[in-house]
């Protein structure tokens, strides 16, 4: 997989980034992706944040399949944990999933992964 794109392999098929923008949704299906997982709340850095509803949009008009977890920075609650492993099971892969920053999306995912 061979991108510009600030991402991170966190597992065989599962990978994380920081924010990303509508626009680099197109780059994400270029780059072998199926399906977006975001985990950042709408407005959570204020307006200048991209909407789930607008990465989604951009994301489904790139062929991929997206879902919308949103969960705070600092903690993630078991049953967040379990609405994550849920999704990361059923949605196809290769997978990536973002954040801020991506670390709280890699959290997710080892919790996740782990509490089976």
């Amino acid at each position: 997989m061979s991108t510009s794109l600030p991402i991170q392999r966190i597992a065989a098929d599962v990978c994380v980034a920081p924010q990303l923008a509508p626009a680099a949704m197109a780059d994400v299906a270029a780059a072998g992706f199926r399906s977006v997982v975001n985990n950042r709340p709408d407005f959570e850095h204020g307006p200048d944040q991209p909407t789930s509803a607008a990465v989604e949009a951009a994301a489904l008009a790139a062929g991929l399949q997206y879902a919308h977890l949103p969960v705070a920075g600092g903690y993630q609650s078991p049953e967040e944990i379990a609405r994550f492993a849920a999704l990361i099971a059923a949605m196809p892969r290769p997978l990536l999933c973002f954040c801020r920053s991506g670390a709280r999306s890699t959290r997710l995912y080892l919790a996740a992964t782990q509490a089976g």
